[in-house]
């Protein structure tokens, strides 16, 4: 039952961010342990006959991997119930985390796709020692009382804290974690009230911004939309405040430079109808475009009209680039059934670069590719899991994946970017 206390010995690692062990024949899902470990946890979910779920509340035998947690309030020391979420893997030395990270997107391509190409878990240049101070962007949460902090792990209840680790300095600096909100007075203005979050986003170019800053009057209404600029390899992106963008400080670096190196030339044509999907503002568009050249010919497309409009000022330099507002799978579907003898052609020529969200490209979409037949993919992945579906799926209609290679774009947390190359068998 919830709150129950037993001893588990620790011999896997899940998705998720959690690790496996097994009590009286049933599986648990324990977090704050690392495989090998011998762990005393605290039940905190048996509602599934299946598995329980339960939080590590002393360590009986230490894995040589485990370090001192890299923020404070989520460390054992506190109360599960009362540590923050967002850095559940860090009380684990940094190369062991990556190590856990490659077991389980291997085990999700091997059980999933039937894949057992190798991946490593590749670090970015400039990482800390000790994995922190990445974070551009943070979203902190208002409880009812006005505290501002992080939700607890695996909960919407708000956790207050003193310190942000894996923020950058400059952003941690300016967070308001010692500020109390309230939807009717108080110190600092909310940007949009209704949300009880508060944003605060740094960004390469234009310091820092905070939505909800200090000092300003209270509001309910929503703060209107400002365009930030970000630089990735000298090349300026324009996009809103509030608009996705990778939040590791060189994260967008680093996939502008894998999408690049993903595409295999030899299949490459400028002339074909090369599509970016789940484009966003035109980050990894604009990838294709300078690799290949001004003549590059490249879609975009991007659900999201203010993030599309964007991607057309952004992707301005290329004569054949254009950036379309349209849910992905209906916009594929539309180009199929529209498309000239030419254009099919084309698309079969196609490279397509696909950045779904974390769900996953899906069956609708990937019928769609396999029926425009392209000559090569290139899949941006920031789930292990549902990238081996989506694989699995595109095995099954006749292609492979050449290349698998991991990003630790998430340092300290269970997350991790993948960039795939697909093509024919």
């Amino acid at each position: 039952m919830p709150g129950q206390e037993i001893e588990l010995d620790v011999t896997g690692v899940a998705h998720g961010g959690v690790m496996v062990a097994r009590h009286e024949g049933r599986v648990v899902f324990v977090a704050d342990a690392i495989p090998g470990e011998r762990v005393l946890a605290r039940v905190s979910d048996d509602a599934k006959k299946s598995f329980w779920r339960a939080e590590t509340v002393r360590v009986l035998d230490a894995s040589p991997h485990r370090r001192e947690h890299v923020w404070a309030e989520a460390a054992l020391g506190r109360d599960p119930a009362e540590r923050p979420g967002g850095a559940e893997f860090g009380h684990i030395e940094l190369a062991h985390q990556r190590e856990l990270k490659r077991q389980v997107v291997a085990d999700a391509l091997k059980r999933m796709a039937g894949v057992d190409t190798p991946v490593a878990i590749e670090p970015l240049d400039g990482e800390t020692v000790d994995g922190t101070r990445w974070r551009t962007r943070v979203t902190l949460h208002v409880a009812e009382n006005g505290v501002v902090g992080p939700f607890a792990a695996r909960s919407h209840r708000v956790i207050p804290v003193e310190s942000l680790p894996l923020a950058l300095p400059a952003l941690e600096a300016e967070a308001p974690l010692s500020t109390r909100f309230f939807a009717g007075g108080g110190s600092v203005e909310l940007a949009a009230t209704s949300t009880r979050q508060v944003h605060v986003v740094t960004v390469s170019a234009g310091g820092l911004h905070c939505p909800a800053g200090r000092g300003s009057r209270p509001t309910t209404a929503a703060a209107p939309t400002r365009t930030i600029t970000e630089v990735v390899r000298g090349r300026e992106f324009a996009l809103d405040l509030g608009g996705f963008w990778q939040v590791h400080r060189l994260g967008a670096e680093a996939l502008y430079d894998a999408v690049q190196g993903a595409i295999d030339e030899a299949l490459f044509d400028p002339r074909a109808a090369n599509l970016d999907l789940y484009g966003g503002v035109g980050l990894l568009a604009a990838a294709v475009g300078d690799r290949f050249g001004s003549a590059t010919r490249i879609t975009s497309v991007e659900s999201s009209e203010h993030a599309t409009e964007h991607a057309g000022a952004n992707l301005s330099d290329w004569v054949g680039a254009q950036a379309v507002t349209g849910r992905v799978e209906h916009w594929i579907r539309g180009a199929a059934a529209q498309a000239t003898a030419l254009e099919r052609t084309r698309q079969r020529a196609a490279t397509v670069v696909l950045d779904p969200p974390r769900s996953g490209a899906g069956a609708e979409v990937v019928g769609e590719l396999l029926a425009m037949h392209p000559a090569q993919l290139v899949y941006v992945a920031c789930d292990p899991v549902a990238f081996a579906r989506d694989a699995a799926l595109l095995r099954a209609g006749g292609y492979e994946a050449t290349a698998v290679r991991g990003y630790d774009l998430f340092p300290n947390t269970h997350h991790v970017e993948l960039v795939a190359t697909f093509t024919p068998s």
